[in-house]
């Protein structure tokens, strides 16, 4: 091969790694939805606050105050992919009214957060932490009464951050993945894209983008490390996530501490009105118990 041959042929490789990486970083990028309502939508005064995070970025989020005097628990709540603070407006008046302070963030290349050069589960979780590291130091808040509430993706962040802290005294999770690969997959049929090789490719090379191994990161793997007491949410009509992925995270926890409340509806809205009510109650009802102790 001369050199002009193989100057040729690296250049080619070069440009068809480039393709791809832009068709990858563009396809899976999360659509950015900026909130039309805020929490006076439901009665509740609030404060906008922006929170540092990882790579000198910046999260945009709203804080409630618990309105009582003293340190008040906190619940910090965060969305899915593509979703934003408003998706979890409405636990914000029934955790207010249960006594908690609520924080919810928009995750980075969410909603009015900061931009990064990509968005991911372990960029959530990093997120989730430095929401909690922030409302640690807040003067109203009680640093041992922080609960992480999720959904989706950033029900994956809140069981991530949950297996790595022992200052995190609830935590629920609300229609989370089993595993990146099953969720990739699901992703990868609905755009018709077959799995070998062009799948497998994008897998590895996500896998690599993240610098996180998808076996170490999947809520299979994290729940096994939670040590907070922990409740599993999931929708039994769910078609994003099946709710068998529920059962699968479930089977693998450590201890009784992690339950499973499976519940009417589907991924993002788990049913009716009314059984959004009862559902909410119950979540409201298990975080009073473990981190009010009431």
């Amino acid at each position: 091969m001369t050199p002009i041959v193989l100057a040729a042929a690296i250049l080619a490789l070069s440009v068809a790694f480039l393709a791809f990486r832009f068709i990858v970083h563009r396809g899976l990028a999360p659509a950015r939805v900026s909130e039309s309502q805020t929490p006076a939508a439901v009665g509740l005064a609030f404060e906008e606050v922006r929170i540092p995070t990882a790579n000198r970025r910046t999260l945009f989020g709203w804080l409630v105050p618990a309105g009582a005097d003293g340190r008040a628990p906190a619940a910090i709540l965060i969305h899915g992919w593509g979703g934003n603070a408003q998706t979890m407006l409405p636990l914000m008046m029934p955790l207010h009214q249960a006594g908690f302070a609520v924080l919810a963030i928009d995750a980075r290349c969410h909603g009015r957060s900061d931009e990064d050069s990509f968005s991911s589960l372990p960029r959530f979780a990093e997120d989730v932490e430095h929401a909690v590291d922030w409302l640690k130091l807040r003067p109203a808040i009680d640093p041992d009464g922080i609960a992480l509430v999720g959904h989706s993706v950033g029900a994956g962040a809140v069981l991530l951050v949950a297996s790595r802290r022992n200052d995190i005294a609830a935590a629920v999770s609300l229609a989370a993945f089993s595993h990146p690969v099953a969720m990739m997959r699901r992703f990868l049929a609905a755009k018709h894209i077959p799995f070998m090789p062009f799948g497998w490719l994008v897998l590895h090379y996500v896998q690599h983008a993240i610098g996180h191994r998808f076996d170490d990161i999947a809520p299979v793997s994290t729940v096994r490390k939670v040590r907070c007491p922990t409740l599993l949410v999931h929708g039994a009509r769910d078609a994003t996530v099946p709710v068998a992925e529920a059962h699968a995270i479930h089977a693998a926890r450590a201890g009784e501490h992690v339950r499973l409340k499976v519940v009417a509806g589907s991924h993002d809205d788990f049913g009716d009105a009314e059984d959004i009510a009862d559902e909410i109650a119950e979540l409201v009802a298990f975080l009073r118990a473990e981190v009010l102790r009431s």
